[in-house]
């Protein structure tokens, strides 16, 4: 049945630019109070008055806030076991490394990942989906990573695809072949270029890969030697600069990567380069929330004519949320960004970012994901600290949630 609502204001996003740059980051496209019809799970007018049939569902907006579902393109929501121990030692002062050499960390997740079944790991993952659904993410990246075996490796990719099957939003699938390494790292990165990225290929052509180059995982030479391989058949994104700057962002632009992820250690010099680069920023404020308190300086990127994105990065060690509201309401107080840009960056840069140009405005054919806040005043979205701003939640035409 088609869907109208009325008396919205409507945050259209509308423009051709993808992904939004510099100082149109700012430009949301609003109607005061607009109208939207929804027909067959698309878009299919928009303005401040729409025609629409006399049996056409109705919601009255009241005023209040519509704007499109926000698009989470950094996480690794796809896991078992949890964190506890290693995050109350981390409280009590214990150092991370020190974790590490005694098996916890990430090593903690590869034991719990590894034995689970790719039906526990979809069924885990689903809760999360759903979580992140009633706070408004309508898409969102997933990423493996955390099987650091080829097999294992496989599992979790194929319980991300599962997960996706039984959500009514949309997964992306990203092979994180590169995320720690067991042993010598020389000799894991040339098992990961030989035997991983083949096997991964053939099941999952053309998937994006991602590595973490930092100090004590991936070295610059061994991402630049995986990617220049990957690079052949696959995108390429790049976590780098979470704690040290290596080098790995005037790589990342060189080799074409769609994106550099973190940041918060990225030099004035790096981040000129970036905005001045088709690669996109990604910046993830939860993960400075909750490690150190260091942030990205996205503000910086940004007044340079830098495209950028927000994300959650929602995994067990390092950033415990899957809430993109939050991730908006950090990035104003910390990273430099004004509410208008934060969501442009929490919705159509990362569409653009994830290769959907079908969503994350409100315009004629686009997807029908959209958010009806509480909210009469976008602003709120930065502004209110914690509870969840959005009140339903439309994707792909239907309305999945209820109000809080």
């Amino acid at each position: 049945m088609p869907l109208l609502i009325r008396n919205a204001r409507i945050l259209t996003l509308a423009g051709t630019e993808r992904p939004r740059r510099g100082k149109s980051l700012s430009d949301l496209g609003i109607i005061s109070a607009g109208e939207v019809l929804i027909t067959d799970g698309k878009i299919a007018a928009v303005g401040p008055k729409v025609e629409a049939a006399a049996d056409t569902e109705a919601i009255d907006a009241k005023g209040r806030v519509l704007m499109p579902g926000f698009v989470d393109c950094h996480t690794h929501a796809c896991w078992a076991g949890d964190r506890l121990d290693e995050w109350e030692q981390r409280l009590r002062g214990v150092p991370y490394l020190e974790i590490l050499k005694a098996g916890g960390g990430i090593h903690s997740t590869v034991r719990a990942v590894r034995d689970a079944t790719k039906k526990q790991l979809a069924a885990h993952l689903k809760e999360r989906l759903d979580a992140m659904l009633r706070e408004g993410t309508t898409t969102v990246e997933i990423k493996s990573g955390y099987g650091l075996q080829t097999e294992e490796e496989l599992k979790m990719l194929r319980a991300i695809v599962r997960a996706g099957h039984e959500w009514p939003g949309t997964i992306v699938p990203t092979a994180l072949l590169g995320h720690a390494f067991e042993g010598s790292l020389d000799e894991y990165a040339r098992m990961v270029v030989k035997e991983m990225l083949p096997a991964v290929a053939r099941e999952f052509p053309g998937i994006t890969v991602d590595a973490f180059c930092e100090d004590g995982a991936w070295t610059l030479e061994a991402c630049v030697r995986f990617f220049e391989k990957a690079a052949k058949h696959h995108p390429l994104r790049v976590h780098t600069d979470q704690f040290t700057s290596l080098g790995m962002i005037p790589e990342a632009i060189r080799l074409g990567a769609l994106s550099v992820d973190h940041l918060e250690a990225a030099t004035k010099a790096d981040l000129a380069a970036l905005a001045k680069s088709r690669t996109m920023g990604v910046i993830l404020p939860c993960t400075s929330f909750h490690v150190d308190g260091r942030y990205a300086r996205a503000g910086s990127l940004v007044s340079q004519g830098g495209a950028v994105a927000i994300a959650t990065n929602c995994n067990p060690g390092s950033s415990p949320s899957h809430s993109m509201p939050l991730a908006i309401t950090l990035a104003v107080r910390f990273c430099g960004l004004t509410p208008a840009e934060a969501i442009a960056a929490a919705t159509v840069n990362p569409a653009s970012l994830l290769g959907f140009r079908d969503r994350g405005t409100i315009e004629p054919g686009q997807r029908a994901d959209l958010l009806l806040l509480h909210h009469k005043d976008e602003r709120q979205l930065a502004y209110e600290l914690g509870g969840n701003p959005v009140e339903t939640v439309i994707c792909n035409g239907a309305r999945v949630t209820s109000p809080r």
